[in-house]
C-alpha cells in the first residue's frame, strides 16, 4: 500500500499542472453558477451530501473540476455546468475556492474516538492506513500531491464518497485507487465514525 501511495504521488505530481496557476479574482466571476449548490464561496452546500468547496485545495479542486468535465467523473447535478470553461478557467475557479474559509462541522461525540483511531492510526489488522498520512494530522489535505482537506467536510459526503470508492463508482485512475482499496476494507460503521470525526476535526 505504501509503495502505490508513494508512486501514485509522484506520478501525479510529475504529470499535473502546478497549483497556485490560478487566479481568485477571475475565479470569482465564474463562482456565480456554483453558488446554488455549494453556497457563497463554496461553503455552506444546500445539502449535506454536497461538498464543501471552500480551502479544498487549489490542485486537488483544478483536478476533480477535469474530471467532471471530461466526464471521467460523472455528477448528475453538474452536467454541462462546465462545458464552457477553458482550462485556465477551471484552475482559476480552483483558486477562488481554495482562497475561501472552510467552515468547521460538529462530530458526533459518539463516534468521536473510533473515528480519530482510524484517522490517526489505520486499522493494522484490516491494513487500512491512517488517513493522516495523506490528508495530514489535522485533515489539512496535500496541496503538492493534490490530496483534499478532509477537516470540516460535511460527514454525510464524506461517507458517500467513501461508498462510491467501495463500489467502482468512483474510479479516475491511480489517484482514486488508493482510495478504492482503502474504502473496500472499511465497514459503514468505520465510515460513518472517520467521517463525523473529519467533520469537526480542527
Amino acid at each position: 500500500m505504501k509503495k502505490l501511495i508513494a508512486g501514485a504521488v509522484l506520478g501525479f505530481c510529475l504529470a499535473t499542472t502546478a497549483y497556485g496557476d490560478g487566479d481568485p479574482e477571475a475565479g470569482k466571476a465564474n463562482a456565480t453558477v456554483c453558488a446554488g449548490c455549494h453556497g457563497q464561496g463554496g461553503a455552506q452546500p444546500i445539502q449535506p451530501v454536497y461538498p464543501k468547496l471552500s480551502g479544498l485545495g487549489e490542485a486537488y479542486l483544478f483536478t476533480q473540476l477535469r474530471h467532471i468535465k471530461s466526464g471521467d467523473r460523472q455528477i448528475p447535478e453538474m452536467t454541462g455546468l462546465l462545458d464552457n470553461m477553458s482550462e485556465q478557467d477551471l484552475q482559476d475557479l480552483a483558486a477562488y475556492f481554495n482562497q475561501q474559509q472552510m467552515p468547521i462541522g460538529q462530530a458526533n461525540p459518539e463516534l468521536v474516538e473510533q473515528g480519530k483511531e482510524l484517522f490517526r492510526g489505520g486499522s493494522l489488522a484490516k491494513g487500512i492506513p491512517a488517513c493522516s498520512g495523506c490528508h495530514n494530522p489535522q485533515g489539512m489535505g496535500n496541496e503538492p500531491a493534490a490530496f483534499p482537506r478532509l477537516s470540516g467536510q460535511h460527514a454525510d459526503y464524506v461517507v458517500k464518497q467513501l461508498k462510491a470508492y467501495r463500489d467502482g463508482e468512483r474510479s479516475t485512475g491511480a489517484m482514486s485507487q488508493i482510495m478504492i482499496d482503502i474504502a473496500a476494507k472499511l465497514s459503514d460503521d468505520e465510515m460513518e465514525a472517520v467521517a463525523s470525526y473529519v467533520s469537526g476535526l480542527h
